[in-house]
């Protein structure tokens, strides 16, 4: 059975809760859950990852147990994220990210590729406009600040023109991970991501929905698995 710890950890003067897993001289993988989730979203996943990998959860601002600051964006979140690694000398990781966390890392890898080791994106993409408010596929039972959620689906819906075309600069292999016509998340918007990214994939979990991990999470695991293996280690 996999051993989770959890820790707060000081950033910019906020307080950030992380979830631990894995033999910490092991390779670094960071997980970002998606909105009105947790680090714990990750548990599965995590546990999956934490017998070859050291496995960092991290909670973002505005959810559970990390700082409500009242402030919110994909930008900030980027800078919590470098300001993570940095301060658990994480210079050069493995990034995974659902829905918002995989928006948040790729406006990290686009501003440091060099860091990045490999990326996984579920089924998310720069530009989204279709993402539903209020969806019932959302809520994932912990509290938020709810400016949090209001900001961010604002920004879902008039994304910086910057997130997509600077794609090409994420050097780092890339898998993004869909899933399906039961998805709200546009589809062919994720097979064009692919194709921008240098070293991206596109697979698809049909039926899976939004989330992916979740609904279908073996053959997440297999998929992850794969991709890893083929790309390091």
């Amino acid at each position: 059975m996999t051993v989770f710890s959890d820790h707060s950890i000081e950033l910019s003067q906020l307080t950030f809760h992380y979830r631990e897993a894995g033999d910490p001289a092991a390779p670094p993988v960071v997980l970002l859950h998606g909105l009105m989730y947790d680090a714990r979203d990750w548990d599965e996943i995590a546990s999956f990852l934490a017998e070859h990998y050291h496995v960092l959860a991290l909670t973002q601002r505005g959810h559970g147990e990390s700082a409500w600051p009242g402030t919110y964006s994909f930008e900030l979140g980027c800078g919590d994220l470098e300001a993570f690694t940095a301060a658990l000398s994480l210079d050069r990781f493995t990034l995974i990210g659902h829905s918002m966390g995989a928006r948040v890392g790729c406006i990290f890898a686009e501003k440091w590729p060099e860091r990045i080791e490999r990326m996984v994106w579920e089924d998310t993409a720069p530009i989204d406009v279709d993402f539903p408010e209020g969806s019932g596929e959302v809520p994932g039972g912990v509290s938020i600040d709810f400016s949090a959620a209001t900001s961010l689906v604002h920004q879902i819906h008039n994304p910086d023109p910057s997130w997509w075309n600077d794609l090409p600069k994420i050097t780092a292999p890339t898998l993004i991970i869909g899933g399906g016509a039961t998805s709200y998340t546009p589809q062919d918007k994720l097979a064009e991501a692919a194709r921008l990214l240098p070293a991206g994939h596109l697979e698809t979990i049909e039926g899976a929905g939004h989330m992916v991990h979740r609904t279908f999470p073996q053959e997440y695991k297999e998929l992850l698995q794969k991709f890893l293996l083929e790309n390091g280690n």
